[in-house]
């Protein structure tokens, strides 16, 4: 390699972006730099403000150490992965590159890493770009994003939607240094799984993101989008945990840490806001993308329908069980009652009737079985469907997907479960938390499952064909991932004509 590519030959990879020259290391033939700002630490006079361009320096950042995740909540441990070092660089970009130096033109894609809106970060060992990079041909690249009350809280005085906000100026920053790590600027593809792919459906129906992507890859997406009225009262019980007021003056004097802290006790005690919170409170969902009227003026399904992102290719996809792996965290798993599946279908079930179209749909399925449908249904699978759905309703195209593999893991009870794509799609099959579905040995079908994904999501990007046919509104012909791949019309068709007509609304203020 050479100066001009990546640095003098043998030594660490080296690039000059915008901001500077940085210097990286090389893993397995893949040159990788970590921890690079894109914008500015959102502390002191910028808490809770839109994120503001990085300053540039001088000299030689070394990037071999990913940036500190930002404040969190504390499920699965996340809040001990984040406590507060002193080190406010939140917000950086992480990036594999097989070809680093300008000139090399590979397809770029931006991960968003999901965890409700709450909790995740970049550092995590099953987001590790590098065997995709490898093997794929393209440069990937990891970022932070505020979360929780940094992010997604409404907050009187502060913009909404800052977590959103983040996401675009990453995007902005993939736009002015992607030819520098080997990328072409003009074939960006956004993937995302969970609340990394309802992020990118909210994208998707911003006016401002235009130009920033060519291709989105949205994965297991969730269809909660608040109301301003709603996000402002869960906000004024965070911070009534505190004895504050929702406001940026209150709150900015708070501790990130303790910020989180408010969001969890609010978060344990939900069950008491149902009557005002509704749908979100039955899910303990305390965030969510705010149908603002300015950085978001409406929801995907709604702008997608009505031309936004008109020109970006569109794949999207959902696991079969989605649900499984909440039900087993609840400690439901096999336990649910034939009540406890009518109060889910009562609450959760589209329409007046929608508890009588599941029970005839499914005549056969047990108490679980109905809790489980119904559940992943209204959270992930039709929302993940109406975005494609949408796109066709407008006259544009998109592929469909499902996942189907049963995860052999943990006595093989957890199914196509939420979060099993996320090791397949990176072919992190033996580290971190989701590996934990896999197995501890990755058999041979789950290393080929995971090579066909990787080939359709590289593919995609690349071309904007992953291999099998656009779903359309008479074949629906969708790609099962399994250890027998295969196209097939859309497996959850009861499912779906269930859930054809609902429109999944901005979520309201039940009550004042």
């Amino acid at each position: 390699m050479t100066a001009a590519g990546s640095g003098t030959a043998g030594g660490p990879p080296q690039v000059r972006t915008a901001d500077g020259e940085l210097r990286g290391s090389w893993e397995a033939g893949t040159a990788v730099f970590r921890g690079i700002p894109f914008a500015e630490p959102p502390v002191g006079p910028l808490r809770f403000a839109e994120p503001r361009p990085v300053r540039g320096w001088s000299g030689v950042r070394e990037a071999v150490s990913y940036g500190p995740p930002p404040p969190q909540g504390g499920h699965f441990g996340m809040d001990a992965l984040a406590r507060d070092t002193g080190d406010h660089d939140w917000l950086t970009v992480n990036v594999w590159s097989p070809e680093p130096g300008p000139g090399a033109g590979l397809p770029v894609m931006v991960w968003f890493h999901g965890g409700a809106y709450t909790i995740g970060m970049s550092g995590l060992p099953e987001y590790d770009g590098g065997r995709l990079a490898r093997d794929g041909g393209v440069v990937v690249v990891t970022f932070n994003y505020r979360l929780g009350l940094e992010g997604f809280a409404q907050i009187e005085g502060a913009p909404a939607n800052r977590g959103l906000l983040d996401q675009i100026a990453a995007l902005e920053w993939v736009r002015d240094n992607a030819e520098a790590f080997g990328g072409d600027p003009g074939r960006v593809t956004v993937f995302g799984q969970s609340a990394g792919g309802g992020s990118i459906a909210s994208l998707l129906a911003m006016d401002r993101t235009a130009g920033l992507f060519r291709r989105a890859v949205v994965q297991s997406a969730p269809g909660t989008f608040f109301s301003p009225e709603l996000a402002a009262d869960i906000t004024a019980a965070c911070a009534a945990e505190l004895g504050l007021s929702p406001t940026v003056a209150d709150l900015a004097g708070v501790s990130p840490d303790r910020l989180s802290a408010a969001g969890d006790a609010v978060t344990a005690k939900i069950g008491s806001w149902v009557h005002r919170w509704g749908l979100p409170a039955h899910r303990s969902i305390l965030f969510a993308p705010v149908v603002d009227g300015e950085v978001l003026a409406a929801t995907p399904w709604q702008a997608i329908a009505d031309g936004a992102g008109r020109g970006i290719d569109l794949l999207v996809g959902h696991t079969r069980e989605e649900q499984r792996l909440f039900t087993a965290l609840d400690g439901l798993l096999g336990e649910v009652t034939e009540e406890q599946a009518a109060t889910a279908l009562r609450v959760f079930a589209p329409g007046p009737d929608g508890e009588r179209r599941y029970r005839d749909a499914f005549p056969t399925a047990s108490p679980d079985e109905l809790y489980e449908l119904v559940h992943s249904d209204w959270l992930f699978r039709m929302p993940t469907l109406h975005l494609a759905e949408s796109r066709i309703a407008a006259g544009g195209r998109a592929h469909v997907y499902e996942l189907t593999w049963p995860a052999p893991g943990m006595g093989a009870a957890f199914g196509a479960c939420h979060g099993l794509d996320v090791p397949l799609t990176f072919g992190n099959l033996d580290r971190g938390q989701p590996a934990m579905l896999i197995g501890a040995e990755p058999s041979p079908d789950a290393e080929a499952l995971s090579a066909r994904m990787r080939t359709a999501w590289t593919s995609f990007a690349a071309h904007g064909d992953p291999g099998w046919p656009a779903y359309d509104t008479r074949r629906r012909r969708a790609q099962l991932f399994d250890a027998r791949p295969a196209v097939t019309a859309y497996p959850e068709e009861s499912s779906r004509l269930i859930w054809q007509d609902h429109a999944f609304p901005v979520l309201p203020l039940i009550s004042e």
